[in-house]
């Protein structure tokens, strides 16, 4: 059963996310763009990229968060949608490519990744027949267990770094101008962007309580995609599931 952990990694998977953040927090400019809005409300009389550095740092500081991206890259879509924290907590679920999708618990050292049915049959293309009735015998709706430190398995859950990820934001030099208000999964938000025509990208910064981000949203490019931020440091849901649910993988 090793082969199907090797299988599902895809090393990708956490680039493509960093390059998302990149693109969005390093856009390398000296001046705010020709349509800035002047900022209301905590960020009055602040530059869009003078809000855009005051909201790296607060997102910087998140002991746990919750993301839901949707990015495509050249090894096809990706979507998940994790609940992270800095102990190394995670639970959620991610879909590679078109279909099948994986539920995923990260608690301690332990890792638990949960196929459905189309995910399976994927991985077990080329297989012989019996060889793919039995992975579905042996997995289907139960949760596959192994060691979090395993190479394999990191590769795995690069999402569900969040010291990595908070890594890849980056105050400095940027190019946001403001926009106008709007309101991100119940939370107020104000509009930055930057760039324009073929490939642009668009953040929304909390205006209530801390300026956390709430969304970035990259069009056009090579990898464009959806991450929003939700859940600022609330617990991760990682329980570890009952023992009759879980299928140890052998080495």
């Amino acid at each position: 059963m090793s082969a199907l952990g090797r299988r599902h990694s895809s090393p990708r998977r956490r680039a493509a996310l960093a390059a998302l953040v990149v693109t969005a927090v390093a856009f390398g400019g000296t001046a705010c763009g020709p349509f800035e809005q002047e900022a209301s409300g905590p960020f009055k009389g602040l530059t869009g990229p003078q809000i855009l550095n005051k909201s790296i740092a607060a997102t910087k500081t998140a002991k746990s968060l919750t993301l839901d991206l949707a990015i495509t890259s050249a090894d096809g879509p990706t979507k998940a949608y994790l609940a992270i924290d800095r102990q190394g907590r995670c639970a959620g679920t991610m879909t590679l490519g078109a279909t099948g999708t994986a539920e995923l618990i990260k608690t301690g050292n332990a890792a638990y990744m949960r196929f459905d049915e189309a995910f399976l049959r994927e991985q077990g293309k080329g297989e012989p027949a019996e060889q793919q009735v039995a992975i579905l015998k042996q997995l289907k709706g139960k949760w596959v267990k192994s060691d979090a430190s395993d190479p394999e398995t990191k590769d795995s859950l690069e999402l569900c770094d969040l010291d990595a990820l908070l890594a890849d934001f980056e105050q400095g030099v940027n190019f946001a101008t403001t926009g106008g208000e709007t309101t991100v999964n119940g939370r107020r938000a104000l509009r930055l962007t930057e760039g324009a025509g073929a490939e642009s990208t668009t953040l929304y910064v909390a205006t209530e309580g801390a300026p956390h981000l709430l969304k970035i949203v990259t069009k056009g490019g090579e990898e464009p995609g959806t991450i929003a931020f939700s859940s600022y440091d609330k617990p991760v849901p990682a329980r570890q599931p009952a023992a009759k649910d879980v299928f140890e993988m052998e080495d």
